[in-house]
């Protein structure tokens, strides 16, 4: 029987020369990249908010490269940091052996970063722009919805809200009126006691102290409903407006991250939609780098398209050159705003698709399809009879933008042989029009057919898709750890950062870019990169 080798174990006990563990650390590993590139950041607003005096604190520095590292390795919870700053070699190399507890690393993460972690993502994303990666003229933009932490049937819904303050307002309204009744029976007067119409918290609190100081003698009935009012019907109605106060123009809160608002999530086995306290996130791309992010409390990505440009905009000073979107986007509003921004939209509208199919091209009884006489403002159905403009109208979208709606209806429909195939209504033939909305479609579907247009088509699909894709189902991030807009929008930048870096550590390992101009070419790798002008760091004036 041959002879079992093994291969020899080595002494637990220390040699005579120590080894440097960290000397295990590839020169290309993803840890030297992020601590090359927080390197290259200005911190100095962060610093700024150190007041000095008293014990010493863990560097910014150091804790932003612990945090930027932690979501690039899909370690959200700072406990899980705290342990891995004891136990891995790549977190204990980063951090220079400091080993800052859980609460130290949480409340840098959710104050230190307050107001700051946007300025940090853009600093990054500028590095990208230096190195050639992104070019930040093209974004294209989508959102996802991200569930929230808080408990989800902690449910407030705006309807019930409404409801149940109407009612207590009533039965206010009654209590005052029963009240009058027995002052009048008893001889006093007062001045107004009762009121029919919707009485607030406010008014109520000096009804009641006028109500108080007047009647201190009355009867037992009197005082048991001034009692009742006092300590059951106001404390109510302060609640209710508050709720209201809290909802704003959203239709439902959650108790516990009153920012959160519930909306249809699919998440289950079976794709199956179901209400839950989320946030609607929105990002722009670029080559599948995240070059911009924000958080949103409505469901519907419509109305999400402003505040998010405007963001874009006050990071990088311009609002780019091209915006690619899908039929989410698609309308009057946003096609308005990127044409006032001078923005080339390539963005699709409802039934851009189904324009394209023949059986839509074909029907001559589609409202598209309906020949129109600009000059004279009429329409001609398919049997030739005119339909002429009977009124104008008004349509609100939730930001405010007001539209323009024409309505045009036929003269006569009764004994028409086409009516079963044009229109299933009792009536004559009524069509709704927006003439302003049906231009800035023309011209997107000129867009959207050019050459570049199908270019962007084909792209849009693999560019914010493959980065949600990342976060959500490779990285597991499904659920938000910190409450509300705040929290929520530090976290989100961080796993933006993270995915950002992630990219770069790959294009940094491509063999056709680890020639002498890569500045993170492992081979390079304490070459300071070549986006500091002049010994400047970014974010950093010159």
């Amino acid at each position: 029987m041959a002879n079992i080798l093994f291969k020899p174990l080595p002494s637990n006990s220390p040699g005579l020369f120590r080894e440097d563990i960290f000397d295990r650390i590839p020169s290309d590993h993803p840890v030297r990249l992020v601590n090359q590139v927080v390197d290259g950041l200005d911190i100095s607003h962060l610093i700024s908010q150190y007041k000095g005096g008293g014990a010493t604190s863990f560097h910014p520095r150091m804790l932003v490269k612990v945090l930027f590292y932690s979501y690039l390795s899909n370690i959200y919870s700072c406990r899980k940091i705290e342990k891995a700053l004891q136990e891995n070699i790549h977190f204990m190399w980063l951090s220079g052996n400091s080993t800052p507890d859980f609460r130290t690393i949480n409340y840098f993460r959710g104050k230190r970063l307050k107001g700051h972690i946007q300025t940090l993502f853009a600093d990054v994303v500028r590095m990208l722009q230096e190195l050639g990666y992104v070019s930040l003229d093209i974004q294209y933009i989508d959102g996802t919805k991200i569930e929230s932490a808080a408990g989800r049937y902690t449910f407030v819904w705006k309807g019930s809200v409404e409801k149940n303050k109407a009612k207590l307002e009533a039965k206010i309204a009654s209590v005052l009126a029963d009240i009058e009744c027995q002052i009048k029976a008893d001889g006093s007067t007062m001045n107004n006691p009762g009121t029919a119409k919707p009485i607030d918290s406010r008014e109520l609190k000096e009804k009641l102290s006028e109500l108080n100081n007047k009647l201190k003698d009355t009867g037992k009935t009197t005082q048991k409903q001034l009692r009742k009012l006092q300590e059951e019907h106001l404390p109510r109605l302060e609640k209710y407006e508050q709720q209201l106060e809290t909802l704003g123009d959203r239709n439902s809160y959650s108790k516990t991250d009153t920012d959160a608002t519930f909306m249809r999530l699919k998440d289950d086995h079976m794709q199956n939609g179901q209400l839950k306290p989320a946030y609607n996130a929105q990002i722009s791309t670029e080559q599948q780098f995240i070059t911009h992010c924000s958080i949103h409390q409505t469901a519907g990505d419509t109305t999400t398209l402003e505040g998010h440009l405007e963001g874009f905009g006050q990071q990088y000073g311009t609002p780019g050159k091209e915006v690619v979107a899908d039929s989410g986007y698609g309308s009057e509003e946003n096609y308005e705003l990127l044409e006032t921004r001078g923005i080339t939209a390539f963005v699709k509208y409802n039934y851009f698709h189904r324009e394209q199919k023949r059986s839509h091209r074909n029907n001559p009884f589609l409202q598209p399809n309906l020949f129109y006489n600009k000059e004279e403002d009429f329409y001609v159905c398919p049997m030739g009879q005119r339909m002429e403009k009977y009124r104008q109208g008004k349509k609100v979208s939730g930001n405010g933008y007001v539209s323009q709606i024409s309505f045009y209806r036929a003269k006569r429909c009764e004994g028409c042989p086409l009516r079963g195939m044009c229109h299933d209504s009792g009536e004559d033939r009524i069509i709704m029009v927006n003439h302003r909305l049906n231009e800035l479609r023309n011209k997107a579907r000129e867009l959207l057919t050019s050459q570049r247009g199908l270019m962007h088509r084909s792209k849009r699909p693999i560019e914010p898709e493959a980065a949600f894709a990342q976060l959500k189902s490779n990285n597991n991030f499904n659920r938000f750890t910190l409450k509300g807009l705040a929290g929520v929008g530090i976290e989100f930048a961080l796993m933006a950062i993270g995915h950002n870096l992630r990219k770069m550590a790959a294009k940094a390992k491509n063999s056709e870019n680890n020639g002498p101009d890569n500045p993170f070419n492992p081979a390079y790798v304490r070459i300071y990169p070549l986006w500091w002008n002049n010994n400047t760091r970014i974010g950093q004036a010159a």
